[in-house]
């Protein structure tokens, strides 16, 4: 897949927020396409003490979420942990990730947020602008704004909003489970980010591609650094 050069990475906290607000006036809302043939899955983990990090991709076929491609990747932790800035310390291993699939999706859900972010710029809307393909952000928490809880059975949503502006969705994708918060990254919507999560939830709380994602990167994780001595 090829990446674009949206931006440099080398630069201080300050910096970085300058930049989200600036590049958040770029993140466009739009209904996914009805039809969709690959969704990708993204996620981290991390290894503070080696200071490394690990990002891996996965590419599932819609709709019976058959698993056709699977990337991990391995890099070098260099942004501290500030909330807020997640996408400044993730983002570049994702992209290398990414750089190596061979089928384009038409979606990619990330493990994080979207427009439900303080500067409206959460990792699935850098990512999306960097990417330039619809992004969904499925966070398992909250990072800004108010909400009413859902209804208990799975399907049921309310707004979560900010100031009055709605950022994302508050989705129950099981039934009496916890929710999670949906917003757009870019080039998606409330409507379609939503029933696209729900739509890849089988009979777990997470959407499959994330959930696939994270299995992945911790067995690379596991793979690659040493045993404890």
């Amino acid at each position: 897949m090829i990446i674009r050069d949206l931006h440099r990475w080398d630069l201080t906290p300050a910096e970085a927020r300058r930049l989200q607000e600036r590049l958040a006036g770029r993140v466009r809302l739009a209904p996914l396409p009805r039809r969709m043939r690959w969704v990708a899955g993204a996620d981290m983990a991390l290894d503070r003490a080696a200071g490394a990090c690990f990002a891996s991709v996965v590419v599932l076929e819609l709709p019976e979420m058959k698993l056709v491609e699977e990337v991990a990747v391995q890099g070098a932790l260099r942004f501290p942990y500030i909330p807020g800035l997640l996408s400044f310390r993730e983002g570049p291993v994702l992209l290398k990730a990414f750089a190596r699939i061979e089928h384009v999706p038409d979606v990619v859900i990330f493990d994080g947020q979207g427009l439900a972010h303080p500067r409206r710029l959460g990792l699935a809307s850098h990512m999306g602008l960097w990417l330039g393909i619809p992004t969904v952000g499925c966070a398992k928490s909250r990072l800004t704004g108010k909400h009413d809880e859902p209804g208990q059975e799975k399907g049921r949503s309310v707004p979560l909003l900010d100031d009055g502006e709605q950022i994302g969705v508050v989705l129950r994708t099981r039934t009496r489970v916890k929710p999670v918060f949906v917003s757009p990254g870019h080039l998606t919507d409330f409507e379609t980010s939503a029933r696209l999560v729900l739509d890849c939830c089988t009979k777990y709380r997470l959407p499959e591609p994330t959930r696939l994602a994270d299995i992945a990167v911790a067995r690379a994780k596991r793979d690659t650094l040493p045993p404890p001595a």
